[in-house]
């Protein structure tokens, strides 16, 4: 009879999961669905990776890339530090990523969902890797957006898989303890590396502090993001001194007559929407008043929320064992490796949503975060995620209906991490009893 129960119990869940199945089977449809349909249209897309490319090419040639006449068939300005344009300049070379960037973004975009992580103790199931996958190609449309305008986001979330691969791996047996900690500072480093590109994403590296390990090795591991983080802005002040201060009033919008990279630039982030919301209340005040305005939301909306969740989930440890909160903190996270990972990679997922930059190609990086995170929900709550953060955007985007100038993709994150989050506070330690 146990023999039976055993041969029969996966077949028995298989029944109750079969529309789940459906939907995961439905979602695929619609983001494949989608991506396709944008291939099919007769525009011409890719500016973002022509402009990348202009400003190598007028680097190589001895003009200042970061005055716009300088580059060639594009009005847009070049974001990056100058020591990217030696970076980049072997991906440029030939012009085989501007004709064939598409195919390429692709591919590396599937790359990232094959390199994220798993927070379990065994290794991931195919289910787990296609799902992961399915999220990096579909979740709130951020790779349609990547894709359709050349980015090299997808350049920062190959390099932000790749961090977290290295972060987040199992914890080591005690003989082994000192190779895995070298791994997780080469990681740290990495991901230091990944915000100096987009440089209002540097937060997110506080998100370190959640991981199962020592206070020390912790602190360790920030201080080489913090200082992987300012290693190009150093390098490229030191070496390229007359480059970066063409990049600083680029970036101050003090070169008259060409496109500016403004923060309050439109986008769907936080900032934005509290000044649209300031706007139609007719409230003024200038910047001050906006910036405190957007800290009470990113705080009300995800900071605080997360914060609460995570002591309510560490107040279940005994009162008698003493010590200051960060101590019991410390010793909670170290206690329950599983959770504590699950709980640095949602930190990560918050802090990112608040940037006060969050233009639509930048919900790519977010969505690897969110693709970690999913996998190892019950039922109901991926069933959610799909629907919300993965088929309903990828339906409005087949229909035609804009995103760009509303705040859809962020009321949609906005409620993906309210799902991830709930699920968090009903079952803490699920992880830890799977």
């Amino acid at each position: 009879m146990t023999d039976a129960v055993r041969w029969l119990a996966p077949s028995a869940a298989a029944r109750r999961n079969v529309w789940l199945a459906c939907l995961i089977a439905l979602t695929a449809l619609l983001v494949l669905g989608n991506l396709a349909n944008d291939a099919t249209l007769d525009l011409k897309y890719g500016w973002d990776a022509r402009v990348n490319c202009a400003a190598v090419e007028a680097h190589v040639e001895g003009r200042d890339p970061y005055f716009v006449k300088n580059l060639k068939g594009t009005k847009l300005s070049y974001p990056y530090l100058p020591v990217t344009l030696d970076v980049f300049r072997p991906l440029c070379a030939g012009g085989a990523l501007v004709e064939h960037y598409r195919g390429i973004f692709v591919v590396l975009a599937v790359l990232c969902g094959l390199l994220l992580p798993g927070l379990g103790r065994a290794p991931s199931s195919a289910r787990d890797v296609a799902l992961r996958v399915l999220c990096a190609l579909g979740a709130f449309v951020g790779f349609e957006w990547v894709v359709a305008s050349g980015n090299f986001a997808i350049l920062s979330g190959l390099l932000t898989a790749i961090a977290l691969k290295l972060l987040l791996r199992p914890l080591p047996s005690e003989a082994s303890k000192d190779q895995g900690f070298s791994w997780r500072l080469a990681g740290a480093a990495l991901l230091g590396l990944v915000t100096s590109f987009k440089l209002v994403f540097f937060p997110v590296l506080a998100a370190l502090y959640f991981l199962p390990l020592p206070r020390g090795r912790k602190l360790a591991l920030i201080a080489v993001a913090a200082f992987s983080f300012g290693v190009p802005i150093l390098i490229s002040k030191l070496l390229y001194p007359d480059l970066f201060a063409s990049w600083q009033l680029a970036m101050a919008g003090q070169i008259p007559g060409q496109h500016v990279v403004d923060l309050l630039e439109a986008n769907p982030s936080l900032l934005l929407l509290v000044l649209s919301v300031m706007d139609h209340a007719g409230i003024g005040g200038g910047k001050p008043a906006l910036f405190a305005a957007y800290a009470l939301a990113a705080l009300a909306l995800v900071l605080v929320p997360f914060a609460l969740s995570v002591l309510r989930a560490v107040g279940s440890r005994p009162v008698g064992e003493g010590g200051s909160l960060p101590m019991r903190l410390d010793r909670w996270l170290m206690d329950h490796p599983r959770v504590a990972m699950r709980i640095t990679v949602l930190a990560m997922f918050a802090l990112y949503l608040s940037s006060p930059r969050l233009k639509e190609y930048a919900f790519f990086e977010l969505a690897l975060y969110a693709a970690i995170l999913v996998v190892d929900l019950p039922a109901m709550a991926l069933a959610g995620i799909l629907t919300v953060g993965l088929a309903f955007p990828s339906l409005i985007s087949l229909l035609g209906a804009p995103f760009e100038g509303s705040f859809i993709l962020l009321v949609i994150a906005l409620v993906c991490f309210w799902i991830v989050l709930l699920d968090f506070r009903a079952e803490p330690k699920r992880l830890e009893q799977d």
